[in-house]
């Protein structure tokens, strides 16, 4: 936990310098009714500056846990200094987080640009959605990524009106998405669903996978741990339930640091 304990540091500390989108309830939820996130609209413009220290932060992170991913990150490194990549290439596009440069280029896997890109915008993007986070999308966004950044759904809470809300780790936004929905790849089969209950000491924890895509979220039911932490800190703080998602054939998108790391 000391790299998350670094990263959170580094959140408490840094004051972005990105102007938070200012855009009318009307205009977000047009966006939103052609099946955009905000960000694909009107993309923020990042300081390389204001990112690079949390950065090499989540890098070295990210090396300590996976070793062999140490030449993929110092060539990720070097394409920074030498800025053929910046913080855009690790926003979220269509299917992925990171640019495809990204991705080729540096030859980073999808795990670790996540987190990386997790790490390093958060407090930016925090900061440029803050002001639009008061447009709730209500039923004008059905798809399960993030109608803010999006990303796609870090951890699930069920609220005391019983309805699930996806939380987006990269921006910090939530949403209402169906319970009997996948989020990642949309199917609604029941025969795709599986819960993973956790055991009686971890009552209102679920992990809930897909069949179909394979893809798990960890879910939280807020009715029965009505003391629960922000949906970030009970992600981080819960590796015991990637590992038991991981021993059922399950997959995350947004991967943690249990993800980079061999064999877990």
């Amino acid at each position: 936990m000391s790299a998350y304990d670094a990263i959170l540091d580094g959140w408490a500390v840094v004051a972005p310098r990105v102007a938070a989108l200012r855009e009318p309830a009307a205009r977000c939820h047009a966006v939103w009714a052609r099946g955009l996130p905000l960000l694909a609209h009107t993309p923020p413009s990042l300081r390389r500056d204001d990112v690079e220290p949390l950065l090499e932060t989540a890098m070295a992170g990210a090396v300590a846990v996976a070793p062999a991913d140490a030449t993929a990150l110092d060539r990720f490194a070097a394409a920074w200094d030498e800025a053929r990549v910046g913080p855009d290439d690790l926003l979220p596009g269509k299917g992925r987080l990171g640019s495809a440069r990204a991705h080729t280029e540096c030859s980073l896997r999808s795990e670790t640009i996540g987190f990386l890109a997790v790490a390093a915008l958060r407090p930016a993007l925090g900061e440029y959605f803050s002001l639009a986070r008061e447009h709730v999308p209500d039923r004008t966004w059905e798809l399960g990524i993030c109608p803010y950044c999006g990303a796609p759904p870090g951890f699930a809470d069920i609220g005391e009106d019983g309805q699930r809300a996806l939380a987006c780790h990269l921006c910090g936004g939530a949403w209402t998405f169906s319970r009997t929905r996948c989020p990642f790849c949309g199917s609604d089969a029941t025969s795709h669903l599986a819960r993973l209950e956790l055991g009686d000491r971890e009552e209102g924890y679920v992990i809930t996978g897909c069949r179909g895509c394979s893809a798990y979220v960890k879910e939280l039911d807020r009715r029965t741990r009505w003391n629960g932490g922000p949906a970030l800190a009970e992600d981080w703080g819960s590796p015991h339930f990637d590992l038991a998602a991981r021993r059922h054939g399950f997959w995350r998108p947004v991967a943690s640091l249990l993800d980079l790391a061999p064999d877990s």
